[in-house]
């Protein structure tokens, strides 16, 4: 299939983008892919340098912890620019790795973050989506929402945004509106440079656990989000789509291990 025929399939050809956390490696993936479909991409991130070198038609920057500087950078963005077509909820950020490195601070920034964030983006958006009555959201989650694999503040956060996209499926579905979120296992991304700077052999420990024997790559992620926010994937809301390598699918180390005999 020719790269025409591909912007034919996705249909995303001057459709206009809003992404979150664009200046992230998932982020940065996210905005080359759509753009890459033709799509106009606006991206939001904490801080406008991380966006500087990116190919964008408009940077929004505010922080996720507050609450009334997220919606009113949104509400500005929808006045001055227009409803989006498609808003991509990327942005996120995980440190307490164990319960045991839990307390009620850490979990109520994590999930404020990863999950309150999200709705305080999201809300204004689908709202004046739903006046006109056509719109798509897509939510990068992640494995970590659909079984427990550490980050327990992280983890509860990404389960809540994936019971937000089926509210949002099944309450808003009349307006013309499809949420979905996007399930990534481990991304090799700038965010598992704190992990390998105390242990520069943890990928040896890691990539056993993937079917495929490896992470996966920002741009599988950004091309699911590409496709389930396309008109190709018309038909498709509510769901929880796992980019994992294999992940989910099973437990391969208790395979090998166990009933392989290592």
């Amino acid at each position: 299939m020719t790269s025409a025929h591909i912007d034919d399939f996705l249909e995303l050809r001057n459709q206009t983008v809003l992404i979150t956390g664009a200046g992230g490696g998932i982020g940065r993936a996210l905005v080359r892919a759509f753009r890459a479909a033709g799509a106009i991409v606006s991206g939001a991130d904490r801080q406008l340098e991380t966006m500087a070198d990116l190919d964008l038609e408009h940077r929004l920057s505010f922080d996720l912890l507050d609450a009334g500087a997220t919606s009113g950078a949104i509400g500005n963005f929808v006045k001055d620019r227009g409803v989006p077509d498609i808003l991509i909820n990327n942005a996120g950020f995980t440190r307490a790795e164990t319960l045991d490195q839990v307390d009620g601070a850490l979990w109520d920034r994590e999930v404020a973050i990863n999950l309150n964030g999200a709705y305080h983006v999201t809300a204004p958006v689908v709202d004046a989506m739903s006046k006109r009555a056509r719109g798509c959201v897509v939510f990068i989650s992640s494995v970590n929402g659909l079984s427990h694999f550490g980050n327990p503040a992280y983890s509860a956060a990404k389960a809540g945004l994936i019971s937000y996209v089926k509210a949002l499926a099944v309450e808003r579905g009349r307006y013309g509106i499809r949420a979905n979120a996007i399930c990534p296992g481990s991304v090799r991304t700038p965010a598992w440079d704190h992990r390998l700077e105390k242990e520069p052999a943890l990928l040896a420990k890691v990539l056993p656990h993937y079917p495929l024997g490896r992470m996966v790559t920002p741009e599988e992620v950004a091309k699911a989000a590409v496709f389930l926010a396309s008109p190709a994937a018309s038909g498709i809301t509510g769901t929880a789509l796992a980019v994992d390598a294999g992940l989910t699918a099973g437990n391969l180390r208790f395979i090998n291990d166990v009933l392989a005999g290592g």
